[in-house]
């Protein structure tokens, strides 16, 4: 059985899918399984070793260009090269709009969330069949159910693995025990003030371990050339494809990050990862993994740095019972 799934973005979106990939890995070896997903998360999507061919889409940048014939070619070549690809069945598992108007191109059974369920529920109606998931449940859950549903089995949600690993790369300069600080996010709200990331780089290098951070635009260089310049033996990794970091990331001892797309990578990577949240409600999208936890800042207080020391030395302290647990297993 050949399906297509289609989540195009965000990295977070994307990353929840992953236990879901998993799940029908195992419970249903008889199947392959393709993706399309925005242009910028393919090498994110092809982390997982269960995806064979990646389709890529970029509707952000064909709204910006919608009268362009370079538009409209790369959307009827997308069109031609799914149809080709003869799938027998395609998972929506993002129920928008502009997800199911994307899996109808492949021209084959559309399965997703019915009307209840969806994000946007207008979706559904481009589904051949719609299955009901609560909508109270966090995304990992929801979606695994909806794969269990359109693949006729039933995932242990007791059971929690993202079949990802770290890309290889040697990663020069970089050793010892680090921690990827990720101050950047897409939302002004949403970001921890420079002087805290400061703080937390002082605090990790009384505890042994060296900061280490990056940047993907001008404001984030600007964050992480102060915390830089503000306790030296940070390293700052320039900006840098998206594999690189992750590989980076995924090598590290410890994550504290903000509401970001790397963040829940790291969790997913089963590091210990502590999120600071400001602004969103990590209920349903929150960072989920053995050792990730969550910090919520409360109306009218403040996220410290030493609050968020404390609960990285927790998650650390329980990793390294629960290895020592398994070499005696």
């Amino acid at each position: 059985m050949k399906v297509l799934i289609v989540k195009t973005s965000s990295m977070g979106d994307v990353i929840h899918t992953f236990p879901a990939v998993e799940d029908a890995r195992l419970n249903r070896p008889d199947v392959s399984f393709d993706w399309c997903v925005e242009e910028a998360f393919a090498g994110i999507v092809s982390l997982h070793p269960a995806i064979d061919r990646i389709h890529t889409v970029a509707i952000r940048r064909w709204r910006k260009a919608l009268f362009d014939g370079g538009t409209w070619r790369e959307a009827a070549l997308l069109r031609r090269t799914l149809r080709e690809c003869r799938y027998d069945l395609v998972i929506d598992a993002q129920g928008l709009l502009k997800s199911a108007l994307v899996a109808r191109q492949a021209a084959a059974p559309i399965a997703g969330f019915d009307r209840s369920s969806a994000r946007e529920p207008s979706a559904a109606l481009f589904y051949d069949v719609g299955y009901a998931v609560p909508r109270g449940l966090h995304a990992i859950e929801r979606t695994r159910r909806l794969f269990g549903l359109a693949l006729g089995y039933q995932p242990d949600l007791s059971m929690l693995d993202s079949g990802i690993v770290p890309p290889a790369g040697d990663i020069a300069g970089i050793s010892g025990r680090t921690a990827f600080l990720l101050h950047g996010t897409s939302r002004e709200d949403k970001k921890w003030p420079a002087s805290d990331w400061i703080e937390t780089a002082r605090l990790l290098i009384e505890r042994g371990m060296t900061p280490v951070t990056t940047w993907s635009n001008e404001r984030e260089k600007t964050v992480a050339e102060a915390i830089a310049t503000a306790v030296p033996s940070t390293i700052v990794v320039p900006k840098s494809p998206l594999a690189e970091i992750a590989a980076i990331l995924g090598r590290s001892t410890l994550v504290i990050g903000a509401d970001t797309g790397l963040t829940h990578l790291a969790s997913a990577f089963g590091l210990p990862t502590v999120a600071v949240f400001l602004a969103t409600e990590p209920g349903l999208t929150g960072p989920r993994g053995q050792y990730a936890s969550t910090l919520l800042a409360t109306p009218g207080e403040r996220v410290t740095p030493a609050v968020v020391m404390a609960e990285a030395e927790r998650l650390l302290e329980c990793e390294a019972l629960g290895q020592a647990n398994a070499d005696k297993n």
